[in-house]
C-alpha cells in the first residue's frame, strides 16, 4: 500500500540557503551565542523615591542594556529591577515586590565578600528576597536577578552584582558600582575565558 500522507520536504533553494548560511557562520568562526563582555564595573547614581523632586532616577534595570528609570508612581512596573528609598533613617534597596508589585526581580545580600570574589550568582532561591527592603550598606555586595525580559529566543532573566560606593542618607542618593551579565539565564558574573 502506498503512503499518500503529505511529507515535508526541503526544496532545493531552501536547503541551499540554509547550507550557505551555516557554512558562512562556520567560515567566519563567529559563534552567534558568544557574548563579548567585560567585567569592568560601571557606576550609577540613584535617588530615593522619598525625595520630593520629580524626574529623578530612582529605579534601575540590569537587563541589557542597563538603564535607570524614573519612578514617580509605585505601580510603574516592568521597567526596573531595584529602586532606592529611605526608610527608618537609612537608604534601602527595594525589589518591586517591596512596593506590592508582582515581578520576577529578586535581590540577595552576599555580605562582606569582596566585589571581585563574587563570580557567580547564588543558585539557591531562598537566598533572594522578592518582597523586603534591603538596607544599603558599605562593604556589602548584592546580587540582583532581573525581571523576565522577552528576547528573540524566548524570555530571560539576567544577573548582576552591585556594591555601594557612596551612601548619602541626608541627600537621599546611592552611588553603586555593578557588573551585569548579558547572557540569558546565566548566573556567571564574569566573562568566560
Amino acid at each position: 500500500m502506498t503512503d499518500l500522507t503529505p511529507k515535508k520536504r526541503w526544496h532545493a533553494p531552501a536547503a541551499a540557503t540554509v547550507a550557505a548560511l551555516l557554512m558562512g557562520l562556520a567560515a567566519c568562526g563567529d559563534d552567534p551565542f558568544d557574548f563579548d563582555w567585560s567585567d569592568a564595573p560601571d557606576t550609577v547614581k540613584l535617588y530615593s523615591i522619598e525625595r520630593p523632586e520629580l524626574g529623578l532616577a530612582s529605579g534601575f534595570s540590569f537587563a541589557p542594556p542597563p538603564t535607570a528609570s524614573i519612578i514617580e508612581r509605585p505601580d510603574a512596573t516592568g521597567s526596573w529591577d531595584i529602586a532606592i528609598d529611605t526608610r527608618g533613617g537609612q537608604l534601602v534597596i527595594l525589589p518591586p515586590g517591596a512596593l506590592g508589585i508582582t515581578a520576577r526581580a529578586r535581590i540577595s545580600v552576599l555580605g562582606v565578600m569582596s566585589f571581585d570574589e563574587v563570580v557567580e550568582a547564588p543558585e539557591d532561591t531562598l537566598l533572594y528576597t522578592a518582597d523586603d527592603p534591603v538596607p544599603a550598606s558599605m562593604g556589602t555586595v548584592y546580587v540582583v536577578r532581573s525581571n523576565r525580559r522577552a528576547t528573540g529566543f524566548g524570555s530571560c532573566v539576567y544577573y548582576a552584582k552591585m556594591e555601594p560606593v557612596t551612601i548619602d542618607v541626608a541627600g537621599g542618593t546611592l552611588l553603586f558600582r555593578y557588573v551585569e551579565s548579558p547572557v540569558c539565564n546565566s548566573r556567571d558574573l564574569v566573562p568566560p575565558e
